[in-house]
């Protein structure tokens, strides 16, 4: 392998809508494109697209964002087009895309769920696939770079453009290997289903599912919990500042299970939320105190608890049956079904939506007969 950080891959700075059009007019609406974004997630709920890299042929470009708005030029290409959107990991790249491509490319190819499919294992690196594929050694000296300063430097220029530099031979090596596997229709699946999960912008309507030790509370509570989440939720997006700038999670708990009886009490438990302010406490006090309603209550879905008993026997047969079929078709047992989902379909006996589609001609006989 040869380090290639001290290699020149030129790439076109643009930062004017004319120039956007003039570069991608000459991309064939059936090209391949490698795509890539750099973003900032620090003091915000919602990611910041700093930086859009793009790569076609051997031309490389930096988009500036920031500079103008970039979607009414992407969109005839990425979202409507038959081009192919070479990405690695696309998840939070196309959340921060979400504005501009509010339903994503309309043809994924995620570099990292394809590995995943031709048995080069679960969350591979691009840095790991680069090497392994394309025998380069790239640096990630900018990975915690600051994308939103202007001017970038050299390196950090140097550093968003080979990320796109290698997604042509990655994506041919993995395309070919997916056909010779004939898991090509399964990674499709795959990258539709992560562009619907990531280009949704709106909350979870059961959050409070995920806080188990919340099962046995009593309905009421249950239904307080989902209520201040929510409430969470929406004003951590109103205000674009992460959900614990309002309220941590143990913090959630605690008010939901001991109610603050005045704004002064409450005012104490949550000092040093840093978006809690004025306004923010009385609409939370307000949310915390009003009555729940019957409706409410019905409208909570339960909150599935930990397996016991014949459930936990029934989850490690389970998850033998799963590891022995991840096996015989060389896939990680991750990816055929992660041990959250088995452990909700154990409790609920309900078949997860996660396991439709390829997963379910796959599992489904193996898995409903094991339950308790």
């Amino acid at each position: 392998m040869h380090p290639d950080s001290s290699l020149t891959h030129d790439a076109t700075w643009i930062d004017r809508p004319d120039a956007l059009h003039a570069w991608l007019a000459a991309v064939p609406q059936d090209a391949s494109l490698g795509f890539d974004t750099e973003f900032m997630r620090r003091n915000t709920f919602y990611p910041q697209l700093a930086l859009i890299q793009l790569g076609w042929n051997g031309r490389y470009a930096l988009v500036d964002p920031l500079a103008f708005d970039i979607g009414d030029a992407l969109r005839p290409l990425v979202g409507d087009s038959d081009a192919v959107t070479v990405m690695h990991s696309a998840s939070e790249d196309l959340e921060s895309l979400s504005p501009l491509l509010p339903h994503g490319p309309r043809h994924l190819f995620d570099t990292q769920i394809a590995a995943a499919f031709v048995g080069m294992g679960l969350g591979l690196s691009y840095r790991a696939l680069v090497a392994e594929l394309a025998g380069a050694e790239l640096d990630k000296g900018e990975t915690r770079s600051d994308w939103l300063q202007r001017p970038l430097t050299d390196s950090q220029r140097s550093y968003a453009t080979l990320d796109v530099v290698y997604l042509k031979p990655v994506h041919e090596q993995l395309a070919e290997r997916l056909a010779q596997r004939e898991r090509t229709a399964w990674h499709t699946e795959d990258c539709e289903r992560l562009k619907q999960r990531s280009c949704y912008r709106g909350g979870d309507p059961q959050p409070q599912r995920t806080f188990r030790s919340a099962a046995e509370w009593r309905p009421e509570q249950r239904a307080l919990l989902r209520r201040i989440l929510l409430w969470r939720d929406h004003t951590a997006r109103t205000l674009d500042r992460p959900r614990p700038w309002l309220l941590e999670d143990a913090l959630v708990m605690s008010l939901v299970q001991q109610l603050p009886g005045n704004i002064g009490n409450l005012e104490q438990r949550t000092r040093g939320q840093r978006a809690l302010r004025a306004p923010q406490q009385r609409e939370l006090l307000e949310t915390l105190l009003r009555p729940i309603e019957p409706e409410e209550v019905e409208a909570t879905s339960a909150i599935p608890e930990s397996p016991q008993g014949e459930a936990k026997r029934a989850l490690s047969a389970m998850k033998d049956a799963i590891d022995q079929r991840a096996e015989s078709l060389d896939l990680p047992a991750g990816l055929l079904c992660p041990r959250k989902v088995l452990e909700e379909y154990v409790v609920t006996a309900q078949w997860p939506d996660f396991l439709e589609g390829w997963r379910r001609g796959v599992l489904h006989e193996d898995l409903s007969r094991l339950l308790p």
